[in-house]
Order: C-alpha cells, then structure tokens, then sequence
C-alpha cells in the first residue's frame, strides 16, 4: 500500500472495518437467533469458517473494485481493460450462491456507483464499460434491498435471474447490433428480427441460470419468471437501447457539425489571408487616385474610386467576423451595385434596376453571403451585345430577410473559359448557407433560356 494516495488508504481502511463491523454484527444476530437451539449454530465446527470465508470474499471484491477497475475507468486515452467484467461476473455469482453478506452488496454497489461517477468523462472509449459499471450497480443494489426487505419471492427472482440478463442484451444491442443496422435498409425489421432472438436464448440461459443458482428456496417461480422475462427483453430493453444509441448519435452528429463549420470558417480565412497584397499600399494607391480625380475634376471616377476603397475596408476589416450588422452589409452591396453601374451606364441596352430597404435594425449576419448572388448576376446577365436587365431586391420582415435577383442569361460561345462553369461563389455560398444556417433558410434558384432567378429566405438574429 506503500504507492497508493492518501485518500485510496483511508477508503481501503474504512471499508475494511465496515466488513469487520459486518462479520461481528452477522454473527452476533447468528446467536441471537439461534441461542435457543440445543447446540447452536455458532458452536457448529464449520460456522465460523464460513462466516470469515463469505467476508474475505467481499473484502476481496471491494479490493479489486477499489484497486483495479476504479483506475481502468480513469485512463485517459486507452480502452479499460476487459477483465473488469470478470470482476463484475464474479460478484454476481457470489451473490447468486449467497457467499456476500446482504450488506456488503449495498456497499460494493455504492463502490460502483462511485467508480463510475470517477471515471475519466474525455476518453470514450470507456463508454462501454461505464455503461455495465452503472447498470450493474443499480442491479446488485436492487438485489440487496429485495433481499433485506424480504420482497416477494417472484421480484427477487426477477432482480437476481432477468436483470443481468437484460443488462447483457442492452450492452450487446448498443455497442454492435445497432451500429452495425443504423445505415442499412429495413433496420428496424431487422433489429426486431434480433431482439426476437435473443429474446428466445434469454428464456434458455434463465432455465440454466435457474438450474444452477437455485438458491431460491421456491422451484414453482420459473413459469412466472418465462412469463416475465419476454417482455422484458423483447419490448423494454431494445427500446431503451435504441433510445439511448439515437441520443448519443445526435451529440455526435452535432458535434461533427460543430467542427465542419468551424473548420468551414477556417478554410474561409485562409483563403482571405492568401488573397490579400499589402492592403496599406493598396490604400495609398486609391487615396492617390482619389485625390487626382477630384483636382482633374472628375467626380465620377473620385466617387467610384471612394465606393471601391469602403468595400475594401470592409473585406480586411469585418470580412473576418462571424457575424456583422446587415447595414453594413448591406452598405458594401450597394457600393457593389454602384461600381458596377458606373461601368455599364454608357450602354443604353443595360437596365439595373435595385429595391433595396434601408436596414435601421439590429439584425446580424454572416458578412459576404449576399454578395456572391450579386456578382454572379453581372457576371453572367451583363453583354454588350445583347440587351441585359438585373433586378436587386432585399426587405426584411419581423426577423426574416428575403432576397431575390433576376439577371438576364445570353448564349455563350463555344471558346468561352466560362461556359462549363456555374456562377461565381454559388456551391461555396450554399455549403455556407447549410453550415451555418440549418433549418432556417430557403434558398431557390431557377434557370431558363433567357432569364436566372435567385430567391433566399433567412431567418436572422438580433445582436442582443
């Protein structure tokens, strides 16, 4: 005992003297009860032999409990060792035959239950040993109270027969029949299939086990106990194995979904880091041909030059955040739409049309989801040969924003790099919009021969 912690001496001290309080306590309620016999049991040779022999073995379960299982269920990256559950069949089967006091069984439960609340929480791979530490504590302990209160005896053939059993048939439907069925077709029939299986080798183990570990003293009880046990494992224990498979998927596919959009935004910074070319020059080099504009008298391309340096501001600056106001995203697409209007406004043949509201709301949103539907309307609804129409629409509703652009499409040519390609950013925005929007937004894009139609519904959030 010299390696362990002061803490695992003190417990291993204390449920040492438990036991030895229980071997006193049992043996002076054996007098007790016996005093009035001729020769009482006590003086019996074999009696107190016995009696040391059944408290050795709890002391010995306890020990192994405390000393072994305790720390496999604290390893932080490993799986525990699969002996535990030696350990576990082994304290069954001494309550089966009796050899562990009534007492002792509360207190190895309550040692279970304490292991099991002690258990390393990051390692998953000890979920399936932690599962049958707590199910089969909550079992032994229920076997205990039945016995000291003495219960009917068909609700302690239950405890001590059924409930290991459904205890083995959950541990195998959650940890390999389900997985196994989750993705595959007809699984539910398939998993009824199996549980009507088991449900017949369980009525076949019960009449071993019954056989074996009789010490019931009431042989009449197993009709009652084949009548029971099929509803059990047939209808209770799959449905709360499936139950709890689904809950635990869902936390992992939530989690899952967690890092894919973490790893989403990630991918979106790089890719903005790389992008940029030395912003302060960039920012000298438009001020310069601002400055030029206004002393040349040419209001035009000074306005279009102020336009481009605010949506560059905003692409270094809030570009990077999670979440910006929908004004200033809204301010970076009208400045968008102007730049590209100062390029096409000497072609007659091009109309532009915008309605879009003045946002003097709180909303937030994702920066730079709105502006790929944009670009891929001038880019692909814009020729100088052909006559072109876009048309921007953009209001919000209570906590909903509704977007729509119409653009014109024209015939491509065969030597256009562009004809294979679908529109600017569209995939990427959509696979956004599914990260960081899910089950609230709509999104419906048409296409015919002459005109391209973007429709987006998203559900916003106020910056409270």
């Amino acid at each position: 005992m010299k390696n362990l912690n002061e803490s695992t001496k003190i417990e291993l001290w204390t449920a040492t003297a438990l036991i030895i309080f229980v071997f006193i306590f049992s043996a002076i309620q054996a007098v007790n009860i016996h005093s009035t016999f001729p020769q009482p049991i006590p003086y019996e040779p074999n009696f107190w032999v016995n009696m040391l022999f059944r408290h050795i073995i709890s002391a010995t379960c306890y020990f192994l409990l405390a000393l072994f299982v305790k720390p496999e269920l604290q390893k932080k990256d490993t799986n525990p060792s699969n002996a535990i559950f030696f350990v576990y069949t082994l304290i069954q089967v001494c309550a089966f035959t009796n050899l562990i006091d009534h007492y002792l069984l509360i207190l190895l439960s309550v040692k279970m239950i304490a292991n099991y609340f002690s258990r390393e929480l990051q390692n998953k791979k000890n979920r399936f040993h932690s599962d049958i530490t707590v199910l089969f504590a909550i079992s032994i302990f229920l076997q205990a109270c039945s016995l000291l209160l003495n219960n009917p005896i068909i609700i302690r053939a239950s405890f001590f027969f059924i409930l290991p059993i459904a205890i083995a048939n959950y541990a195998i439907l959650v940890f390999a029949v389900i997985p196994n069925l989750i993705d595959k077709k007809y699984r539910l029939l398939k998993f009824s299939g199996y549980s009507f299986l088991t449900t017949i080798l369980s009525l076949g183990i019960l009449v071993f086990l019954f056989s074996i570990f009789d010490s019931i003293e009431n042989s009449d009880i197993l009709g009652p106990l084949m009548g029971i046990n099929p509803a059990i494992q047939l209808f209770i224990v799959p449905i709360f194995a499936w139950n709890v498979y689904k809950s635990r998927n869902r936390k992992n596919i939530e989690e899952i979904t967690s890092l894919k959009t973490e790893l989403g935004k990630s991918d979106a910074t790089l890719n903005f880091l790389k992008s940029q070319i030395n912003p302060h020059f960039l920012f000298n080099a438009l001020n310069t041909l601002y400055g030029t504009a206004l002393q040349e008298n040419a209001e035009r391309t000074g306005e279009g030059i102020q336009k481009l340096g605010d949506m560059m501001r905003f692409m270094l600056q809030e570009n990077v955040e999670d979440k910006i106001s929908l004004s200033r995203d809204v301010e970076y697409l009208n400045n968008y739409i102007a730049l590209q209007k100062l390029r096409t406004s000497a072609s007659s043949d091009i109309t532009i049309e915008t309605q879009i509201d003045e946002q003097l709301n709180d909303f937030q949103i994702t920066p730079m989801l709105l502006i790929p539907f944009v670009e891929n309307a001038f880019k692909h609804g814009i020729s100088l040969k052909y006559p072109s129409h876009i048309k921007i629409t953009l209001q919000t509703h209570e906590n909903k924003l509704f977007f729509d652009v119409h653009n014109s499409t024209h015939p491509k040519l065969d030597n256009d790099p562009e004809k294979l390609k679908s529109g600017i950013g569209l995939q990427n925005v959509k696979q956004r919009l599914a990260l960081l929007y899910p089950n609230s937004h709509e999104l419906i894009i048409r296409e015919n021969a002459k005109e391209f139609f973007v429709h987006l519904t998203l559900q916003l959030t106020n910056n409270h």
